[in-house]
């Protein structure tokens, strides 16, 4: 699961669109699966799938034979069986046979996500997937997309602008500004590297302000208040910040790190690095 991050007017869509062949860069090359898109344009989306902005159906026909249309003029052979497999795996067998324009924004976004899964491609791409959802809509798209990369098996390059959506589910991720990448790598690292703004509520802080100090923690203190201390630390030195509180016998109340993906975009993009 691959995050494709960046804020409007980065690039992302455009960057989609090409790798999608709808539009050309004017320099540069893209390959997937080890092969330039232009010279084997055929061969490389015969294994994508896509959802590029929002997807478009014929709204007075079934679910079902909208899907069987789009199969047949992709030119791709699938059985009444392979049609309703992957309804199922997005939840919709049981409105198979309703029109379409009788669905729901989140449901046309799980069968745009259907249609992507038709010719059952390795890598799909999903370009801001949860736009104009509910909260309700956005978790079971967030499910559907951590499914198919967990129990399918389906590499997935999800572009979104919410990014705590891409901290609970991705792997890996890239952010893109004014159409450069800003950084790379597992999210995880990614954060773990950053500065995170930790809230810790202690019975006695002139102590704990000692053992701060006395400790050798690569972090710095912000603030100081009657039980609270804000400081700026490494996320792999939380806890052994907190065992130090608790040999000294500092009752730690609370513990909070407030480091998030948001913080950490939102930091990057405007230092315009």
């Amino acid at each position: 699961m691959f995050g494709f991050l960046g804020p409007n007017g980065a690039g992302k869509s455009t960057t989609i669109r090409m790798m999608m062949t709808l539009i050309f860069p004017t320099k540069g090359n893209i390959k997937l699966f080890g092969k330039d898109i232009y010279k084997e344009r055929k061969y490389i989306l015969s294994r994508v799938g896509a959802i590029v902005e929002k997807p478009d159906f014929y709204g007075y026909l079934t679910a079902w034979k909208n899907l069987e249309i789009l199969a047949r003029t992709s030119g791709y052979q699938v059985t009444d069986k392979k049609i309703m497999t992957i309804l199922e795996m997005v939840g919709l067998e049981k409105r198979y046979n309703s029109k379409v324009k009788t669905f729901s924004h989140g449901m046309k976004q799980r069968l745009g996500i259907a249609q992507a899964l038709i010719h059952d491609p390795k890598l799909i791409i999903l370009d801001e997937p949860t736009t104009g959802l509910d909260p309700q809509g956005m978790k079971e798209i967030r499910d559907l997309v951590v499914s198919l990369s967990r129990d399918h098996k389906k590499t997935i390059l999800l572009s979104s602008h919410i990014l705590y959506e891409v901290e609970l589910i991705a792997n890996r991720m890239v952010i893109i500004n004014k159409g450069k990448t800003v950084i790379e790598g597992s999210v995880e690292d990614l954060l773990n590297a950053a500065e995170t703004r930790v809230n810790i509520e202690v019975d006695n802080t002139e102590k704990a302000v000692q053992i701060i100090n006395e400790s050798g923690i690569n972090g710095r203190i912000d603030d100081v208040s009657n039980s609270t201390i804000i400081m700026f630390m490494n996320k792999s030195e939380i806890a052994p910040l907190n065992k130090k509180f608790v040999e000294a016998e500092i009752a730690v109340h609370s513990l909070v790190p407030t480091r998030s993906l948001e913080e950490y975009f939102l930091n990057l993009t405007e230092k315009g690095e």
